[in-house]
């Protein structure tokens, strides 16, 4: 799981530096287009994120992430060949990021509701920090090499190495071994769309689920700002192409091509990820303690839906305020937003929390 996840979240760093590259330098997107295309992937959570948590208080999980896998690899191959056949548009790239933002959908719902099988409770924060330093690793590789292969292959044949990384990781899922007892529904006569709302509901009625909630609603709807507005920044504002890679790897050396905007962007992002960092292992363990295995997928859907499902507003938006304002103001609002959040947190009992609970909270 550590492997094929890591790998995963490789390929598709390359993926998110690949795509809104594409669109900026072959199809000349505007900040509009840039923010409609982030929001597409995102946009999937509306539509699949009830599904997805059903499905994986149904189902067994694993091979509902290996289908997850195998469908992302192929959609993602789509571009590059609608480029070879020069058939590749904005609507080519706006379907395939929906479509394979569907399936992530399911496989981040069904991906942490199946962590708990594999490590007993009183080992979730280590497993989940684990798998937090392999996404850091790989943010910070997929970044230099989606930098690179976009300036030498392009960003339709860069897009290859993501779904590449998704087999690699079906492949990785299909080597576990411990075998997966099939979830036992909770509410079997509840009626089904009850049923899909339980995991919500559970999130509402828990004080401390419920801040971290409104804290990623927060932080995912002005973060946003950031999905859409930061390459677009960093190309026309700071004229920083290829060597955001270098970035990616702690060696700005390029003093040619804006070296002080260069050095706060890699400021930024280093503090920056190290703190969500934290924030991200802290939330998923707590989330994991505190619902009841039975209901867990529709907790986790719940998260997914609520996150997903505001960044498409707030992906649109800054692409609206970005071309009514420029594109440092909208940055700014993004900044600014994405900290309110943090007052859910402060107003609630989670800064009190010393220990991970061995036991889920009493409905």
């Amino acid at each position: 799981l550590w492997v094929g996840q890591t790998v995963s979240s490789l390929g598709s760093t390359v993926s998110r530096e690949a795509l809104p590259l594409t669109a900026v330098l072959l199809l000349s997107a505007s900040p509009f287009q840039l923010g409609l295309l982030a929001a597409a992937g995102s946009a999937a959570a509306l539509i699949f994120g009830v599904p997805a948590g059903l499905l994986a208080d149904r189902l067994r999980r694993r091979p509902l992430m290996i289908a997850a896998d195998l469908a992302r690899a192929a959609l993602l191959l789509i571009i590059p060949l609608a480029a070879v056949l020069g058939r590749l548009d904005l609507g080519v790239l706006l379907l395939v990021s929906f479509l394979v933002g569907g399936w992530t959908v399911l496989f981040d719902v069904a991906y942490p509701t199946y962590l708990p099988s594999l490590v007993p409770k009183s080992r979730l924060l280590e497993a989940n920090s684990k798998l937090e330093v392999g996404d850091s690793l790989a943010e910070i590789g997929g970044a230099a090499l989606g930098g690179t292969l976009v300036q030498f292959l392009g960003g339709p044949l860069a897009i290859l190495v993501d779904a590449l990384s998704f087999m690699v990781s079906a492949v990785s899922l299909s080597l576990i071994r411990r075998r997966e007892s099939r979830p036992t529904p909770a509410e079997s006569s509840a009626g089904l769309w009850r049923e899909a709302l339980a995991g919500w509901k559970w999130v509402q009625q828990d004080p401390r689920l419920r801040a971290l909630a409104g804290a990623t609603g927060f932080f995912y709807f002005f973060g946003g700002f950031f999905g859409a507005l930061y390459v677009l920044f960093a190309i026309r504002e700071l004229s920083i192409h290829w060597a955001r890679s270098a970035l990616a790897l702690l060696t700005p050396l390029a003093p040619a091509v804006a070296p002080w905007g260069a050095l706060f962007l890699l400021v930024g992002q280093l503090a920056g990820d190290f703190a969500l960092m934290i924030f991200f292992v802290l939330e998923l363990s707590l989330r994991q303690s505190l619902a009841p295995p039975a209901i867990l997928g529709r907790v986790n859907a719940s998260m997914e839906l609520l996150a997903l499902g505001l960044s498409p507003f707030g992906l649109l938006a800054a692409g609206i305020v970005a071309e009514a304002v420029g594109l440092r103001p909208a940055l700014l609002i993004g900044v600014i937003g994405s900290a309110l959040g943090g007052i859910w947190l402060l107003r609630s009992p989670v800064p009190g929390i010393a220990d991970l609970p061995t036991q889920p909270a009493e409905g």
